[in-house]
């Protein structure tokens, strides 16, 4: 596998409130998008990934025997990181509403396993061809759902930077659980909005078919979505898939 991984906060906001882990011993790699007033929407990303984190180094991921372990082993990892970030919030005051998205990926034997909240994203590049696999928890999105609006309208939609599920947002937590089979030479981006709502499908598609190291796609990913104006932080995981992680 080979990883790249970058954070940056953007051109317009004074803090970063992205947050970022990658395990690569145990192929587990995380980002998160914070929200809340204050400091305390990176207190809350930073809080879910190294909560997710020490969930990983105390429950050895590899004992999972099967999908179906795999699968509550990390339903069981979000709602353990959720009940942290939401006892956080209800502790302090100045913390009272934090929360924060989630993309949690998993790798092996050729599959990808992922836990979803909020609006960060999952995608796959194959065959020149870049597909969303995660689906965003927002407003704009359920009425796009329901037919109410198109998709082009909801890229200019008032509330479309407001999320419907957050982790800490609730005592519990509804995470999607996804799984997809990788194929040589996928590329599997992670991101938050920060990049997504600033570039399009095709302009990234562009950059993940220039052959760069992984390093250097997150960079120039960030460094395009910066010149696109850098209204958010951005953040972004970049896993290119070889030999080794189909054969595993």
């Amino acid at each position: 596998m080979q990883v790249g991984f970058k954070t940056d906060k953007g051109k317009t906001r004074f803090n970063n409130e992205d947050a970022c882990f990658v395990m690569l011993h145990d192929k587990v790699f995380v980002v998160a998008d914070g929200v809340g007033g204050g400091n305390s929407g990176e207190i809350a990303s930073r809080m879910a990934v190294s909560q997710a984190a020490n969930y990983v180094l105390d429950h050895p991921i590899e004992q999972c025997k099967n999908d179906v372990e795999l699968k509550e082993y990390l339903e069981d990892c979000v709602n353990f990181i959720n009940r942290q970030v939401y006892l956080k919030s209800k502790a302090h005051i100045e913390n009272d509403g934090m929360a924060t998205t989630l993309v949690m990926a998993y790798m092996r034997g050729g599959n990808l396993y992922i836990m979803n909240v909020g609006d960060s994203r999952a995608y796959v590049y194959r065959n020149k061809n870049l597909v969303q696999i995660t689906e965003d928890h927002t407003y704009v999105n359920t009425l796009v759902k329901a037919g109410l609006i198109s998709s082009e309208e909801a890229k200019t939609h008032e509330n479309r930077n407001m999320i419907t599920r957050a982790i800490g947002m609730e005592e519990t937590i509804d995470a999607d659980f996804f799984k997809i089979s990788m194929d040589l030479e996928d590329i599997i981006l992670i991101c938050t909005d920060g990049l997504h709502g600033e570039l399009s499908p095709g302009i990234i598609s562009k950059v993940l078919d220039e052959n760069l190291s992984m390093s250097e796609t997150c960079g120039k990913l960030i460094t395009l979505a910066n010149q696109s104006g850098g209204k958010d932080n951005i953040t972004v995981i970049s896993l290119k898939v070889t030999e080794e992680d189909i054969n595993e």
